[in-house]
């Protein structure tokens, strides 16, 4: 029996910020896949061979204006994606479409009641969240729930508020970002000799980020540590207010925004580092995050990480053990926990090989994608018996220790 052919939906391929994506993508061997996108964005970075665009409809615009206004049908109908999406699955052979992003789930919704090959959804932490922009987001997440045999969630934490959200909890399989090791090296770290303390953060600059109490906690732990500098690793809409942040606190001429590096770049810029921060927050419209992919890289090369009591974050990070944990949005507990890196120096070094340690075990990219390879198999198998998920097929959602508490 030749190999499933997965078809992976995305509807940008791909963002700068979803490079878990495009690793999972390129890991698969197990199953043959194709990209499916409605448009290609940044190729150069990240190339992939197979990739169907899925073209504009030339749909008359009567039939458009009739399709959306007067039968309300969805954007799926009324711009024509959806003859053109089951023409490109059949003409590829595709056994099972990956979805990624729940919002996107919805947006197909009236395809995936009506194909005839099981869909599997992926949430990854902004779309398990309020979205007023989707009217009854909720309901329709529900919908598909209940059409799809699986749902994958990047931490236990998004499978828990899944579940709050309606998912059936015998459909939920933890999925968690793969982190390529050998990309990662170990790399072990002493206290500088010269005061220089390296800093750093890496993620989009957007309130869920923290990047804001990063700024305030350095500022408070330079006082101590004048010569230290602090390196901020990628865009975002909030650079110029946090510029402007770094500047009011007194502390710009040491914060250094190096904007979206390359991967090569971003590596050495690990090595270098001393301390890595990601006070992570819950927005107002209370999407969380899974377990940060730069939390994961940061562990993987030994560094220290000091971040907070947010969504997956405890499930990768014991605190006291292999890194820091501190309340959302307090600075001052932020600025003590680097405080207390730096008072002893070992730390640096016994919190290291733990953490590795950690995503070797839970986070490897090769153990992640063969099981992301096995929920395709059983997907698929539960579609062709046509039932939904027996007690007998589901398997249980994984649970991962929660950190220690802090003293």
């Amino acid at each position: 029996m030749g190999k499933h052919v997965v078809a992976s939906y995305c509807s940008s391929f791909l963002k700068p910020e979803m490079l878990h994506i495009y690793r999972q993508v390129k890991a698969l061997r197990g199953v043959r896949t194709f990209v499916i996108t409605k448009e290609v964005q940044n190729a150069e970075r990240f190339p992939f061979r197979d990739v169907e665009i899925i073209p504009q409809s030339r749909m008359n615009l009567l039939r458009h204006g009739y399709l959306k206004f007067i039968k309300r049908q969805p954007p799926i109908v009324y711009r024509g994606e959806y003859q053109v999406l089951a023409s490109l699955l059949e003409r590829r052979g595709a056994d099972l479409m990956h979805i990624y992003f729940g919002h996107t789930g919805v947006h197909l919704l009236p395809f995936i009641e009506q194909w005839n090959k099981p869909c599997v959804v992926s949430f990854h932490g902004a779309d398990v969240a309020i979205k007023e922009e989707i009217p009854d987001y909720r309901g329709k997440l529900r919908r598909l729930f209940a059409l799809v045999p699986l749902v994958l969630a990047r931490s236990q934490s998004l499978a828990n508020r899944l579940a709050q959200f309606g998912c059936p909890p015998e459909k939920l399989r933890i999925n968690r970002t793969g982190i390529p090791l050998d990309e990662f090296p170990m790399a072990e770290r002493q206290p500088p000799q010269d005061g220089r303390w390296r800093v750093m953060q890496a993620c989009r600059l957007i309130p869920k980020k923290g990047v804001a109490t990063s700024l305030r906690a350095f500022a408070v732990f330079k006082k101590d540590h004048p010569r230290a500098e602090f390196f901020i690793a990628g865009k975002g809409p909030l650079q110029p207010e946090l510029e402007m942040l770094a500047a009011g606190l007194g502390v710009s001429r040491d914060v250094h925004f190096v904007g979206f590096l390359s991967p090569q770049k971003l590596v050495e810029l690990y090595a270098r580092s001393h301390i890595f921060l990601h006070p992570s927050e819950t927005p107002p419209d209370e999407n969380q995050e899974g377990i940060p992919n730069s939390v994961l890289e940061a562990m993987a090369t030994g560094m220290v990480v000091a971040a907070t009591r947010h969504g997956g974050i405890p499930e990768a990070i014991e605190h006291g053990r292999t890194g820091w944990l501190v309340p959302e949005e307090d600075h001052t507990a932020l600025a003590r926990a680097m405080q207390q890196i730096t008072n002893a120096p070992r730390i640096l070094t016994e919190m290291g090989w733990p953490a590795r340690e950690v995503v070797v075990q839970h986070f490897d990219q090769q153990l992640q994608t063969r099981l992301l390879e096995s929920f395709y198999g059983e997907a698929i198998a539960l579609r062709s018996v046509g039932e939904g998920v027996p007690e007998t097929v589901a398997a249980p959602v994984p649970q991962f220790a929660d950190a220690v508490p802090a003293s």
